[in-house]
């Protein structure tokens, strides 16, 4: 007689959180290699990427780069780069914000809505991927400066650790990015909102000119602007001229180029999030 084999029953879902934490990494992994993979397959955006930051540094590196004094005297170039390194940053919120709203717009989170992967994985790929893109854009930076004559003169640690505040920042701007692509589903509506956003925040800033020079309520706006403290904490590191001054934000530019991007992480992930989980219903 013979006998019925057994049936086939799928495995339980993991429901321990260390395997969740895997799955979700893992799902989150997958949507990084998706979100690269466009990029490599878009010859244009690859051109983009790497024209503009390149353009910023020579054309703000050439015009402006002796054009202007400095309070404490030194280099304007070696002042400036710093901080259109760290603008150049700042205007990714824009490639994050649009590439979130066509996922959105074209329907890709119900598509993944309806596979067994994380909630989290949509999101988490696409600060993933634009972190990684991030490093790429900034060592191409680093490279347009040298070639321009700027240079760090802490050492390559300090150096190291300036890098990573200005990723640290681009880091926390991508989430930004990722919670005003779910709000806003329009790419054309989100390409209209970046610019009037990140503007005043580049000219309120030490980018271009020192506080110091700046009417006194406009300076003490600059120095506690998030770009500002960054901009100070990696002058200081790569041992620019620029940094520095009597007030509390100057003398702690580097914790606040640390405490800037982790409020904008305790803000705009759990939003993030929460927001996409409503789209998935």
């Amino acid at each position: 007689m013979l006998q019925q084999a057994p049936a086939l029953v799928a495995p339980p879902p993991a429901r321990t959180p260390l395997a969740r934490l895997r799955w979700a990494a893992a799902d989150g992994w997958v949507m990084t290699k998706r979100n690269m993979a466009h990029v490599v397959r878009a010859p244009e955006e690859v051109v983009i990427y790497f024209t503009l930051p390149i353009m910023f540094v020579l054309v703000f590196g050439y015009v402006f780069g002796s054009g202007m004094a400095l309070p404490g005297g030194g280099s304007y170039r070696e002042f400036l780069l710093p901080g259109v390194f760290a603008m150049t940053m700042l205007y990714g919120l824009g490639a994050t914000a649009t590439g979130v709203a066509f996922d959105v717009g074209r329907g890709v989170v119900d598509r993944f809505r309806s596979m067994p992967m994380a909630r989290s994985a949509l999101v988490a790929g696409r600060s993933a991927a634009d972190l990684i893109r991030a490093v790429l854009e900034m060592s191409t930076l680093v490279v347009c400066g040298l070639l321009v004559g700027w240079q760090w003169r802490n050492g390559i640690g300090d150096a190291l650790a300036a890098v990573g505040l200005i990723l640290l920042l681009r880091f926390a701007i991508t989430w930004v990015g990722i919670y005003l692509g779910l709000v806003v589903p329009n790419p054309d509506t989100v390409g209209v909102i970046v610019f009037p956003a990140a503007f005043p925040l580049t000219a309120l800033s030490n980018v271009f000119v020192a506080p110091e020079l700046m009417p006194d309520w406009l300076g003490a706006v600059s120095e506690w602007n998030p770009l500002s403290s960054t901009v100070a904490a990696s002058r200081e590191l790569f041992g620019n001229p620029g940094f520095g001054g009597d007030s509390w934000a100057a003398q702690h530019s580097l914790l606040l180029a640390v405490g800037w991007p982790l409020v904008l992480l305790a803000i705009f992930v759990p939003l993030s999030i929460r927001r996409y989980q409503k789209l998935s219903r």
